[in-house]
């Protein structure tokens, strides 16, 4: 399928964002326009402003893991399969995987506005497709909530606390030790059996 313009634009201010020592601060529309190629106001026919192109990329970031999780969704036979498709792909595609780390490189940046979009952005693009399965799981027994989507929203968002206040390596102690931490919570808040969420952080080791 042939690149819009869209999608170039939104290609290459991803490729400043992670490929470079730069703050998303110090990234301007004129190095976005130069790195795709394109005038600079083919750029604000689109997007209104640079933060809006921030915003859509670490969008289409997340919906990447949500795409992700449709895509394998067919293999899962449990409530628990389903999260653990879900958390996967938020963790392996867009954190812990080194060749597109836009996310894990905008955690990085010391902007506590940057730091509030990631993870609102995140709660609205994930929160819906976990409160899905938390609904699921009510009716089969193996999760309780009365509040599937404020659970989910609770969820989302301290993953992306967790992961915004960790170094970012698959083999970092600190970060397996709060996401076994993070596991033993949902599965006392949930009501659910003891390992439940042990794929948070077994994929971490």
């Amino acid at each position: 399928m042939r690149e819009t313009k869209k999608d170039i634009i939104l290609n290459a201010s991803e490729e400043l964002m992670y490929n470079n020592e730069q703050s998303k601060n110090e990234i301007t529309v004129d190095m976005i326009a130069r790195k795709a190629g394109i005038g600079k106001g083919s750029i604000y026919y689109y997007f209104k402003s640079k933060d809006e192109i921030i915003d859509a990329v670490i969008e289409r970031c997340y919906s990447a893991a949500v795409n992700k999780y449709f895509a394998d969704i067919n293999s899962a036979s449990s409530t628990f399969d389903k999260l653990n498709i879900l958390m996967r792909s938020i963790l392996k595609e867009e954190f812990l995987d080194n060749s597109r780390n836009v996310i894990m490189a905008l955690h990085l940046q010391d902007d506590i506005i940057l730091h509030y979009k990631l993870m609102t952005i995140a709660i609205r693009t994930i929160s819906p497709i976990l409160s899905r399965i938390l609904t699921d799981g009510t009716k089969d027994g193996s999760v309780t909530t009365d509040a599937p989507l404020e659970s989910a929203e609770m969820i989302i968002a301290m993953l992306t606390i967790l992961l915004n206040t960790c170094v970012y390596k698959k083999n970092d102690e600190s970060l397996i030790k709060k996401m076994k931490l993070f596991a033993e919570v949902l599965e006392t808040c949930l009501k659910s059996e003891k390992g439940s969420f042990s794929f948070l952080y077994s994929s971490l080791d």
